[in-house]
């Protein structure tokens, strides 16, 4: 069966409303997606490290319960699974504080067997920390020497915009081996300073990797190819939290490339491509319904239903 393998990190959020803690849960860009793909019935493993602490052990069990596959998630000794405190505002909206001890080992794993029915999901500051870049780039060699489908999330937050010239390069990089790269407005924000799509995939994204999906959040989302674009409305709700609302857009469009060929992935016309974006923005929009950050088991249900 074909399958989804992500890396990236690892947290546990605790969620705050009005400076009270509201909510916990297990957490990460990559894990989020991951969580909400195999409850969509998708077959996942996940490539991350957390502490050998009882954080690190809910993480674990959590990841089991929601069978998304362990086997190379790397438990450090004496080190302590990263907190995240998230501190919602009016428009719902996250502010972070990181609570992270860096992991002091470095570890050589044996990666999943990655096949070309596969797809590998990857982004964040994960994919462009120093520490691990040969961990990452390694697995990226991995699976696009197998011609696995690769998607990147850019996920380029305003605490690293200070940083961006250094970053840029393994940025370009990232997305030279994609096959897809996603990112939102806020990113290109941080990343480029540019606001127009056109421009961002023409001047950015287009000479490194053919296909580019732009998320505006309220505003919709839109799908750059070298033969058409398109722009998706979102649906219009009253969010209770925007955490993971980028992660299950992820994971939407994903679930939705599992129902086709990527073989033939440039071959997709513009009425599937609408369809898999649609899975998107209903993932996305659903968990801003929720204080997880993952799609409710009914939910899922529902969605997989609809294929039958």
């Amino acid at each position: 069966m074909p399958k989804i393998v992500g890396i990236g990190e690892t947290v546990y959020d605790i969620l705050f409303e009005n400076n009270h803690p509201v909510n916990g849960t297990p957490g990460g860009s990559i894990f989020n997606a991951l969580i909400s793909l195999s409850r969509l019935q998708q077959q996942t493993e996940f490539i991350s490290e957390i502490g050998n602490d009882h954080v690190g052990e809910v993480i674990v069990n959590f990841l089991q319960q929601n069978k998304v596959g362990t086997s190379h998630v790397v438990r450090h000794n004496n080190a302590k699974t990263t907190l995240v405190l998230a501190f919602l505002d009016e428009e719902r909206k996250a502010n972070y504080t990181f609570y992270k001890e860096p992991f002091k080992q470095e570890v050589h794993r044996k990666l999943p067997n990655i096949q070309q029915d596969d797809i590998l999901l990857f982004g964040s500051f994960f994919s462009l920390e120093a520490t691990i870049r040969k961990q990452v780039l390694h697995v990226l060699q991995t699976a696009h020497a197998q011609q696995a489908t690769i998607y990147y999330d850019i996920n380029f937050r305003k605490a690293y915009a200070s940083k961006r010239v250094e970053l840029l390069p393994t940025v370009i990089e990232n997305m030279q081996f994609a096959d897809i790269v996603k990112g939102s407005d806020e990113d290109f924000a941080y990343l480029y300073q540019e606001s127009d799509p056109q421009k961002i995939y023409n001047q950015h994204i287009a000479p490194h990797c053919p296909i580019f999906i732009y998320t505006q959040g309220a505003a919709g989302a839109r799908l750059f190819t070298p033969t058409f674009s398109f722009h998706l409305p979102s649906h219009i709700i009253t969010p209770i939290s925007t955490i993971g609302a980028g992660d299950n857009f992820n994971a939407g469009v994903l679930f939705g490339l599992m129902q086709h060929d990527r073989k033939t992935l440039a071959q997709l016309d513009i009425e599937q491509w609408k369809i898999i974006l649609q899975q998107g923005i209903d993932c996305a929009t659903h968990v801003c319904t929720l204080y997880e950050n993952h799609l409710s088991t009914e939910f899922a249900k529902a969605k997989i239903e609809l294929l039958s």
